[in-house]
Formats: C-alpha cells, sequence, structure tokens
C-alpha cells in the first residue's frame, strides 16, 4: 500500500498574450519562499479545487476546475479570464476582495451579472505527480487568452512575490541560468508552449492531444536515473535526470 497522500484536485490557468513580433508572452508567478509547495518556483496561478468550486460548477453549468482556475486567477493576480460580459477594473476589484472575503463565488458572479464563456478555457494537460512532497495534487491545465487591455498582475502578497510576463523560451532561459526555478511539470508544459508562434497553434496542439493523467515515474536510463513521462503525449521532453529534476 502506497504511503503517498491523497493528490488534492487542483486547477492551473495559462494565461496568453499575444505580441507584435515574436511568439506569445506567458503569465508567470514567483511563489512566496514560506509556502509548503513549490517556494520560491515560477508558476501559472492557479490552487485548488475547493467545495465552492463545485457548488458554482453545478449552478451555473460548467465544470469545477475551470471556475478553480478562474476563481484562483482572480484571486492571485487580479485579472479576470472567461466571463462575459468581460468585467471592468472595478468589478474585477470587488469580485476579488469579495473571493478573500470568502464569499460564495457564484454569488459574486451573480451580482455583477456574469457568467462563464464556455470556449474561453482550453483543456492542455493533467498531472498527477507521485513524488513524496508535503502536498501532491492532481492538477488540470487550461490555456486562455487575456483579455484585451488587461491591467499588468497584481500579486497577492501571501502568495507570491511577483508576476510578469514572457515567452516560454524566455522563462525557460531564466531558469537554465539559475536566475528562478520551477518544478518539473511546469517546465515541461514550458517546453511544450516554446513551441508555438501564436495562441492559435498552442490552442490547435491542446485539441490534437487528449487530455490524460500524466504521472511520472523514475528509471534508469544510460546508466542513471531518471524521471520519465510517456512518449506521444505532445512533449518535446520525455524524460531528465533526476539529479537536476530535483534541483531546479
Amino acid at each position: 500500500m502506497s504511503d503517498l497522500p491523497e493528490p488534492i484536485p487542483a486547477a492551473t490557468l495559462v494565461l496568453m498574450r499575444e505580441r507584435p513580433e515574436g511568439p506569445p508572452e506567458l503569465l508567470v508567478t514567483e511563489r512566496t519562499s514560506h509556502l509548503a509547495f513549490a517556494a520560491g518556483a515560477l508558476v501559472f496561478p492557479g490552487g485548488r479545487i475547493d467545495a465552492d468550486d463545485h457548488l458554482t460548477a453545478g449552478l451555473l453549468g460548467t465544470d469545477a476546475a475551470r471556475v478553480a482556475a478562474i476563481r484562483e486567477t482572480i484571486e492571485e493576480v487580479g485579472l479576470a479570464v472567461g466571463l462575459v460580459p468581460p468585467p471592468g477594473a472595478a468589478a474585477v476589484a470587488a469580485l476579488r476582495q469579495g473571493i478573500a472575503d470568502e464569499e460564495p463565488f457564484a454569488s459574486l458572479l451573480a451580482a455583477h451579472r456574469l457568467a462563464f464563456d464556455p470556449e474561453a478555457l482550453i483543456p492542455f494537460a493533467r498531472w498527477c505527480p507521485n513524488f513524496r512532497e508535503t502536498r501532491r495534487f492532481d492538477t488540470m491545465f487550461f490555456l486562455a487568452e487575456a483579455p484585451a487591455g488587461a491591467p499588468e498582475p497584481q500579486v497577492s502578497a501571501h502568495e507570491a512575490v511577483g508576476a510578469f510576463w514572457a515567452s516560454a523560451v524566455e522563462i525557460l532561459e531564466e531558469i537554465e541560468a539559475g536566475r528562478a526555478h520551477a518544478i518539473f511539470p511546469t517546465r515541461r508544459n514550458l517546453e511544450r508552449l516554446a513551441r508555438f508562434g501564436s495562441i492559435a497553434e498552442a490552442r490547435a496542439d491542446a485539441a490534437r492531444h487528449r487530455v490524460a493523467k500524466i504521472t511520472p515515474w523514475v528509471e534508469e536510463r544510460a546508466g542513471e536515473p531518471h524521471v520519465c513521462i510517456p512518449d506521444g503525449i505532445g512533449y518535446p521532453v520525455t524524460s531528465e535526470p533526476l539529479e537536476t529534476a530535483r534541483r531546479r
């Protein structure tokens, strides 16, 4: 019998925006150093799926993972994605305060006459690592385009020390140079996203690959242990030496 903790259902939003030249930019946050999971790492906005997300999903005819991805992005960086009509700055601020005050999300949306846009969030991946961490997550990743004219992110201080927009290639360069670090699933998703020159290309890739739960494993390759994921599911890099996988 495994002594691993049960995975916590979670959702993450890969928020993208086009730029005049070059590939799209992604929004990442740098987690604070005191957190129990991925302390100090670069991550996409997101978090656990809670009971209220299931309630909201039932009321609004969507799924709890999408609700959590939208709610967490508002809470963590003050950006509202996947809502119609697109809320203005004052409405987003009110939603964020209401979330902080633990008001039911469905009630907040109703108060501002907002609904979900079912086409806005594109399922991209699902990761459930089985490493011996303090917390273990089963996380749905969604792609979404940032609203036109969206303000710069304002991070929630208890979860992140900053947030920035950069291309997947630029973020990977920061990690390779040792100026930032990211956990194994984040790096693999960045490598996959680095292949795309537009948001449309990323969406098309997501449509080509069925979302199935990815649970990495460790095996010997060329005489040393590697952390591996399956081939043929959209990822250009499917293994990494265990030593560097732990260090980054």
